[in-house]
């Protein structure tokens, strides 16, 4: 029986990783994470409860109500996918929108935050078999992972799949806010105090830029293949 390994993958946002991160795990049979879909999560979170203002997060409030923020991953049988539930409610579809990705990096560069869900992410990840994918992962998330992507691309390439991805909801939006929101948040991930977005030492760079979803994940197999060889 082979072993089960931890596989990391980071990178900015909209460079390909989660979708790669899905499909790597449909392929071996693992359990996929979306660590990005749980500060989301807690996004959406402050932002009901009016924890944001002006765009700046609330840091004294957010932590007094950090103990009443449950998240879970369940399965979704007509997607095939596990969705994001915020206490008890499926938000999947709420936390991919503008406004919640415009303040996920504010919120996720608050320590506690970062430390309440590293905790939970630990605990998923206990007994291998399983790739997540964020911007910590390999770094401080799993920093024992057997195997470490570091997922990139072009932001005009980014920007453009986002703008796509969008729009393809019927979510208004132009392809310069999305790209702008990008580069906003490239500037806050790799630049926060608390676990900034950084590609570790033992981490494979993979440049989604030119590479088509089947040729991403056929790279990644191969990596996985050699690394439990």
């Amino acid at each position: 029986m082979q072993k089960r390994i931890t596989i990391a993958i980071d990178g900015h946002s909209s460079c390909g990783k989660s979708t790669l991160a899905k499909s790597l795990a449909k392929k071996i049979n693992y359990i996929f994470i979306d660590s990005g879909a749980m500060y989301r999560g807690v996004t959406l979170f402050c932002m009901r409860n009016q924890l944001i203002e002006n765009g700046t997060p609330l840091t004294v409030e957010v932590l007094k109500h950090l103990s009443e923020i449950n998240l879970s991953f369940r399965y979704n049988p007509k997607t095939d996918k596990a969705d994001l539930f915020l206490n008890d409610e499926n938000v999947e579809e709420l936390i991919r929108l503008p406004d919640v990705a415009a303040n996920v990096s504010k919120i996720a560069t608050i320590k506690e935050v970062r430390q309440k869900l590293v905790d939970e992410q630990q605990k998923m990840g206990v007994k291998g078999g399983i790739i997540m994918d964020g911007r910590d992962i390999g770094s401080v998330v799993f920093p024992s992972a057997e195997l470490k992507l570091f997922v990139t691309a072009s932001n005009e390439i980014r920007a453009q799949r986002r703008f796509d991805e969008l729009v393809s909801k019927g979510i208004q939006t132009t392809f310069q806010e999305v790209y702008d929101n990008l580069v906003q948040r490239d500037e806050l991930d790799s630049n926060r105090t608390e676990s900034p977005l950084i590609q570790t030492s033992d981490a494979v760079v993979i440049d989604t830029t030119l590479l088509t979803r089947e040729e991403q994940l056929d790279l990644a197999y191969q990596l996985y293949q050699k690394t439990i060889a």
